[in-house]
């Protein structure tokens, strides 16, 4: 929703094209939805890239997976596990909920994803604006701005606001919180 939101504001003169990368694995192991957006996302390939602002999908930023927890009401499941097992479960680094991911385990597929598709455009001198969840983007803070793990628990990111980095000989300088 946030990168829909920055995208009614766009007034670069480019039209926004999404691209969906080919799974690994080939198009039969993804969803059908998925599979159709990558279909679509190839209609437009062949445009003039100078007049394209291409605007990447990866599953690899998707929110944190909750397992047996996800989709359950916050409340109710506080009663059945308790306040103190559900905090950890939520704001541990380390320690996933039953069937779940722990951010640690989200960092995992969150960093390589930086590393191989975000860090090459800004290297190249592009701009890039990264729209994820929360916890997929507190896995990447942790590592832009080198917090421990102690750290990260107490990292709020807030919902729809922007976080603005600047990369400039290998270092990460956070500009500004809207």
């Amino acid at each position: 929703m946030t990168a829909m939101l920055a995208l009614a504001q766009h007034n670069g003169g480019k039209t926004p094209v999404f691209q969906y990368s080919q799974p690994e694995g080939g198009v039969e192991n993804v969803s059908q939805n998925e599979a159709r957006m990558i279909q679509w996302a190839q209609i437009n390939g062949d445009q003039d890239s100078d007049n394209v602002l291409p605007i990447f999908v990866s599953w690899q930023l998707n929110e944190r997976m909750y397992g047996d927890l996800q989709g359950l009401n916050k409340d109710d499941t506080r009663q059945k596990y308790g306040d103190e097992q559900v905090h950890i479960w939520r704001r541990s680094y380390d320690v996933p909920p039953p069937n779940g991911e722990s951010l640690e385990l989200t960092a995992q597929r969150t960093l390589p994803y930086l590393e191989q598709s975000i860090m090459p455009s800004l290297q190249s001198g592009k701009n890039v604006f990264v729209a994820a969840h929360g916890n997929s983007l507190r896995s990447i803070i942790m590592s832009l701005e080198g917090l421990s793990q102690e750290q990260v628990l107490s990292l709020e990111v807030p919902t729809g606001i922007p976080i603005v980095y600047e990369y400039s000989d290998n270092q990460w300088n956070r500009l500004q919180t809207f």
